[in-house]
């Protein structure tokens, strides 16, 4: 399901992030940055509230916006009953939506927030998510103190607080379009192989966005999909062309890839993930070469593993998800 918006605008976004995301090659784009894992909390849980809540704080005081004036407020992460957001969302006093789309949940959140912005339910409306190296861990692959060995192609979750404020008043980026993606099935198991997992979601979900908006490839200066890390992105090029006839060589990468440099970050592995990887890095990068007309034409394709140890434990397949948007310097 793709659904054009007529009067979307992004305003602002803010970023808070842990020390891996630090050292790497965006480091530059991000609001606030940690040394170590704990962020100044006493656990790993409340240090991902912490950074999270840090960003949506952050997100009004660099607008000039007053939570008074929030109509809503749409947020998701990874941990069980999706709490990080609960917890930070809870000071807003506002109309709160919690979602879960696993690593997708970013963009789920743009699609439901300009969805309420286009049908004029809301003006203001506050997306967000965060994830934690950590308390993702801790939570999908315990005990961390076992400290086994990863295979290659495993992801390694970001730490951070990603947040964006959407509303109808216009701005130099519009919201242009989004399609709802659905739940793929991929035939993989393996939980340390994620890229393989979500590729065939991204295939899927770019293939019917293209095809709803009769769009070429060529349409976007950027396609960016959420984080299948450095052998998903080969896997979702091969596929796309193989089974579609769509070229990604020229206009195509991972935020995964993008957010570390995986050569000298080799405790990253194949990239990163999590619900805040493609949200680190389109809400900072990406918008910052939107603003400067570096790029005119963005779709964004976060991509997101529908699992739980415990089906994996019951060697059950590992579904996927991708949602997309459209972003667009607005004329």
């Amino acid at each position: 399901m793709s659904s054009k918006y007529k009067n979307v605008y992004l305003q602002e976004t803010a970023t808070v992030v842990g020390p891996y995301e630090k050292e790497g090659p965006l480091s530059k784009y991000f609001d606030k940055k940690y040394d170590d894992l704990y962020c100044g909390a006493d656990s790993w849980e409340k240090a991902e509230v912490k950074i999270l809540q840090e960003s949506l704080t952050m997100l009004l005081k660099k607008k000039g916006i007053k939570k008074d004036k929030i109509d809503l407020v749409i947020s998701g992460d990874l941990l069980n009953q999706i709490t990080s957001s609960s917890y930070a969302g809870s000071p807003f006093n506002a109309p709160f939506l919690g979602i879960y789309s696993a690593c997708a949940t970013s963009m789920e959140a743009m699609i439901l927030a300009s969805t309420f912005i286009d049908s004029k339910r809301a003006k203001n409306v506050v997306i967000a998510t965060s994830s934690h190296n950590m308390s993702s861990e801790k939570q999908f692959r315990n005990p961390t103190e076992y400290g086994a060995p990863k295979p290659m192609t495993a992801t390694f979750t970001a730490t951070g607080g990603a947040s964006a404020l959407l509303s109808s008043e216009k701005s130099p980026i519009r919201v242009e379009s989004g399609t709802i993606g659905r739940i793929i099935d991929y035939n993989q198991t393996d939980p340390f192989n994620m890229g393989a997992v979500m590729a065939g979601a991204a295939a899927d979900t770019i293939y019917r966005h293209l095809t709803d908006m009769k769009r070429d490839a060529s349409y976007y200066d950027l396609i960016l999909t959420g984080d299948l890390g450095k052998y998903g992105k080969e896997i979702l090029k091969e596929y796309m062309m193989e089974e579609y006839k769509i070229d990604l060589s020229k206009n195509y990468n991972d935020c995964g890839v993008i957010l570390y440099d995986t050569e000298r970050q080799t405790q990253v592995q194949a990239g990163g993930s999590g619900p805040v990887c493609s949200a680190l890095v389109n809400f900072t990068m990406v918008i910052d070469k939107l603003k400067k007309k570096e790029l005119k034409r963005v779709l964004l394709v976060a991509t997101g593993a529908l699992f739980s140890p415990t089906f994996v434990y019951q060697k059950e397949n590992i579904l996927s998800i991708a949602h997309a948007v459209s972003l667009e310097v607005a004329e």
